[in-house]
């Protein structure tokens, strides 16, 4: 008997089939290299941060960090329980202990090395090795091993719980030395809150190379003299040799720049000071008006003075004891005069740097000062910004040993302006097309050419009037900055398409541990109602459920009884709520909904939930104003309640991702599946006439008792709406006229009619352009 069985078991074990090894986990930017296992690891009560026994007293040490690689994670264990609490809602101590089931390991190895990543790998590369009964991260140095806590991180926040990480390995290190950011703070200031939260955003993407540009000015334009126009000067010093030379309107101290310093270092980012002269000077003018050009009506100093030399020397003299970095700017771009003197005064600053302990860095433009850079310095590292000014097979030619890619057709942010991106850059074509090796026309260079460093995007304040705010130019420039960072670090390890990836970042977010920044990119998902709406709460912040921040939440503190409601501002039919829980979830609730926020409804209930996590409970269309989660019952009555998110939804949109075709199309990056993809950013738009027309497939006979169409400026006067089963024959369910011009979103409500095709008939527009849609959803009625 013992025999069949043995032999049965054995049959049955040779004919399993071995489970599948775990697909890569999602970061941004991707990893280089995975090999999958099987099975998770799991955050455990009794888990732990744990520092390998030969590097605690580095890693464990809670002193602030005062500069250079080997000393910048000072504090990283401890840091990183805090991170992980406001990521996971799980507290783990960091502990000096022998490493036990359930820990977190941290490990600077300087032995460590992969052959594939080589130089990039010993300086920024880390290994993070996956059981199910360890994480364990190791790098050559205390910079890859952040890096690895930013992955760790990554892959916990988009895990459904929050608390498990695949079996596996992973081996990861950057394309490029240099993945840089660029701000313009001479001509507007950006308070020293802003700057060190962007640091600590920059460490969340890997992005490692922050350039201030700490000083410039304005343009003359129209005015009669250049004292008129602004000028700023962002360093403050106690010297009085420089009283008056800082900004009044806004200025660092040295305090200010060592808490920059210090925030760079515990986030893996190199700051790059740049004071820029010969042109874009007239923050000095204007402090030493016999230094400029014209009298000193001029934004370009007087380099036939030798004074004037001398003073930039002074204040580089000055400033450079504050800068911990390896390089200085010293900037020397669209000096357009006077080019032998520019010659020499490139020579002399570069050497003067170099003098400093410093390696010199300046923007390329020798094609326009030189005929040829003979006799120029080629120990400088160039940002190539313009092809025209000084491109990157002219720097090759010439024999400049490295070079960061900062072209302004592709990489230039100028706010709100109708040029260089006013608007924020292109982030699909720099996914789809874009790495630091690509230049515009026939100036691309080979990837990975040793003259490259890698590749930075800029943004430049040119419109010094015009009234806006830091938290404006975020707005614009944080869309691209997970595109720019993979981009630079892993280049198309991505694999998913740009929306798929998009999603992602979008749910990423800034990252933790921000004071002033937050992410701009929490947009409602198809049909999502509830975002940003008013919230109230039995107790707690109600309003960390709606905000789409994945690192905020609502919690009700202790006891089995709370409630958490939103308010949809009108009614609005809803048919599914998605929750979140954190780990103190709830076991027993309900989604209740009232028309008035006094007498409610239960739309649907839940008993005996056993995990946090996402939850998602669907019931039959209602019409409302208000919904609330009534928590009955909480896992543990001593922690209450606590959700990251608890998202209402409409009826699901009959349109989405189905096939859609239209009369005509503007362009073919303008097509109809444009207004059905889901995607709010993407449009449809026509050809310019009236009589135009767009229809979706539903693919099988539908109710419809709503369509909604978010139209661009390009917007219909008079419309109809009609619905067919065979695509033929077409009937009106709804007339629109005399609509007004410019972009708008029509929500239409009709009797319910069963249809397969529903179009767009267009009648007259409101402009010379013809129809142009972002969206264009439908949906069934509510009761």
């Amino acid at each position: 008997m013992l025999s069949v069985v043995a032999l049965v078991a054995t049959m049955a074990h040779a004919g399993a089939k071995p489970a599948p090894a775990n697909a890569k986990p999602v970061v941004v930017p991707a990893l280089q290299k995975w090999e999958g296992g099987t099975g998770m690891f799991e955050l455990r009560e009794h888990s732990r941060i744990v520092v390998a026994h030969e590097q605690g007293n580095e890693l464990l040490s809670d002193s602030p960090p005062v500069g250079g690689v080997s000393n910048m994670l000072d504090g990283l264990p401890a840091r990183l329980s805090d991170e992980i609490e406001q990521v996971t809602g799980r507290k783990l101590e960091a502990l000096p202990r022998v490493p036990q089931d359930g820990d977190i390991i941290l490990s600077v190895d300087p032995g460590l090395a992969d052959a594939d990543g080589s130089a990039r790998f010993a300086e920024e590369g880390y290994t993070v090795t996956v059981t199910d009964k360890n994480v364990t991260i190791a790098a050559p140095t205390a910079k890859g091993v952040y890096y690895g806590t930013r992955s760790l991180l990554q892959v916990l926040l988009l895990d459904d719980g929050r608390d498990s990480v695949p079996v596996g390995t992973a081996v990861d290190w950057p394309n490029y030395k240099v993945r840089g950011f660029m701000l313009d703070v001479g001509r507007r200031f950006f308070t020293p809150e802003f700057i060190r939260d962007y640091l600590r955003l920059m460490g969340w993407f890997k992005l490692n190379d922050l350039q201030l540009h700490l000083n410039d000015n304005g343009f003359k334009g129209d005015k009669p003299s250049w004292s008129e126009v602004q000028a700023g000067f962002r360093l403050k010093t106690d010297n009085p040799e420089f009283a008056g030379l800082a900004s009044t309107d806004g200025a660092y101290d040295r305090a200010d720049w060592d808490s920059f310093e210090d925030t760079a270092a515990s986030n893996g980012v190199t700051i790059t000071p740049e004071i820029d002269s010969p042109a874009h000077s007239l923050a000095f003018i204007k402090f030493r008006p016999e230094l400029g050009l014209n009298g000193g009506d001029s934004d370009h100093l007087d380099l036939s003075k030798p004074q004037t030399t001398e003073f930039m020397k002074s204040v580089f003299d000055e400033f450079v004891p504050w800068f911990r970095s390896g390089d200085v700017h010293f900037g020397a771009d669209e000096y357009r005069v006077d080019k032998p003197r520019y010659k020499d005064y490139f020579n002399e600053m570069a050497a003067h740097i170099r003098s400093l302990g410093k390696h010199p860095r300046a923007w390329g433009s020798l094609s326009v000062m030189a005929p040829t850079a003979d006799g120029y310095d080629r120990d400088v590292t160039l940002n190539s910004w313009n092809n025209g000014w000084y491109g990157p097979q002219a720097m090759i030619r010439d024999g400049y040993s490295s070079f960061i890619n900062t072209n302004d057709a592709l990489l230039y942010i100028v706010p709100f302006a109708p040029y260089y991106h006013g608007q924020g850059l292109d982030g699909k074509y720099l996914y789809d097309q874009w790495e630091p090796h690509v230049f515009p026309g026939t100036e691309s260079v080979a990837p990975g050419d040793p003259h490259l460093l890698g590749g930075m995007s800029a943004v430049w304040n040119d419109l010094t009037e015009d009234s806006y705010t830091e938290l404006d130019v975020h707005r614009l420039v944080e869309p691209t900055f997970g595109v720019l960072a993979q981009k630079m670090w892993s280049g198309t390890k991505s694999e998913v398409p740009y929306s798929s990836f998009m999603g992602t970042v979008r749910t990423l977010g800034v990252g933790p541990g921000l004071t002033k920044v937050t992410t701009t990119l929490a947009t409602p998902a198809n049909g999502e109602l509830s975002l940003g709406m008013p919230a109230s709460a039995s107790a707690g912040d109600a309003a960390g459920a709606f905000d789409g921040v994945s690192t905020t939440r609502w919690r009700s503190g202790p006891g089995n009884n709370a409630w958490l409601q939103v308010d949809l501002g009108k009614p609005a039919v809803v048919s599914k709520v998605e929750l979140d829980w954190a780990p103190a979830y709830g076991r027993d609730y309900e989604i209740r909904v009232s028309g008035d926020g006094a007498n409610w409804t239960t739309v649907a209930s839940r008993t005996g939930r056993g995990s946090a996590g996402l939850d998602t409970l669907t019931f039959d269309p209602v019409t409302t104003r208000y919904v609330r989660l009534a928590g009955i019952r909480a896992n543990q009555s001593n922690a209450g309640h606590s959700l990251w998110s608890m998202r209402v939804f409409d009826t699901p949109d009959l349109a989405l991702h189905q096939p859609t075709t239209a009369s005509s199309s503007e362009t073919p990056g303008l097509g109809p599946q444009n207004a059905t993809d889901g995607d709010a950013k993407t449009r449809w738009a026509s050809g310019y006439s009236d009589n135009e027309w767009i229809q979706v497939d539903l693919g099988a006979p539908r109710s419809i008792g709503r369509v909604l169409l978010d139209w661009e400026t390009a917007s219909g006067r008079d419309y109809d709406i009609q619905v067919s089963a065979d695509a033929t024959t077409w009937t009106t369910v709804a007339a629109v006229r005399d609509k007004p011009p410019g972009a708008r979103a029509d929500e239409l409500s009709f009797a319910p009619v069963t249809a397969r095709y529903v179009r767009m008939q267009g009648i007259k527009r409101t402009s010379t352009f013809g129809y142009s849609l972002w969206q264009l959803e439908m949906r069934s009625g509510g009761s």
